[in-house]
């Protein structure tokens, strides 16, 4: 799967993406097929992660044809481009940095910024992003969508942070184009005890909660 246009349509097809950190890098792999079983393919390894660009290169060359991988946190172009030529095929970021938009785009991978206020919002979508990522969106809540599409309906967003199976619903029902979901769905808990099963049980619950909330 290739080309930013062909990405984002996935990606919102798709509705979900596993934001995964780790102090385990070597276990990303296994994280990463667990998630895939249970019908998660857009997986963001955040530059956190120990070894980050490595389990990227790791990921993108192990996983299945249909898992994408890519890459979050992202502060700068240096660090898109060097994750981009590691295997990222699209680039996340919690802030907004036009040379970070410019660097995915001259790869043709699709760039989802952060902003949160509606001016860092709309600067955002105005420099090209393809998604734009409202961060943290647990202290605003699934109205605040609403309240942000009234009055600029041309925006696609995604939250990240306060995303779980009780909440997912109500932001896609907000409008949400597709949901970052972090510690709720890769529980720590469950990598620590390397139980594959019970985070495939997991991402197949969040599979259908956007299945049905889209129904």
């Amino acid at each position: 799967m290739t080309g930013r246009t062909t990405l984002i349509t996935a990606m919102e097809n798709a509705g979900l993406v596993a934001v995964i950190r780790a102090r385990l890098p070597d276990q990303l792999v296994d994280v990463g097929k667990a998630l895939q079983e249970g019908g998660i393919t857009f997986l963001e390894i955040t530059m956190t992660t120990p070894g980050a660009l490595g389990v990227i290169e790791q990921a993108a060359a192990t996983l299945d044809d249909t898992c994408v991988v890519g890459v979050g946190s992202v502060l700068d172009p240096h660090t898109a481009r060097a994750a981009i030529l590691a295997g990222a095929q699209f680039i996340v970021s919690p802030t907004i940095n036009l040379e970070v938009i410019e660097m995915g785009h001259r790869y043709d991978k699709p760039v989802v910024p952060g902003g949160l206020t509606p001016t860092e919002i709309l600067t955002a979508w105005e420099a090209g992003a393809d998604l734009v990522k409202v961060f943290p969106a647990n202290h605003f809540g699934p109205r605040y969508f609403k309240d942000l599409l009234a009055p600029m309906p041309q925006l696609k967003l995604t939250p990240t942070g306060g995303v779980d199976q009780d909440t997912a619903a109500e932001w896609l029902h907000a409008g949400a184009a597709c949901l970052g979901v972090g510690s709720a769905l890769v529980q720590p808990q469950l990598i620590a005890d390397q139980d594959w099963a019970g985070l495939t049980d997991l991402a197949r619950k969040f599979v259908r909660i956007v299945s049905k909330a889209r129904s």
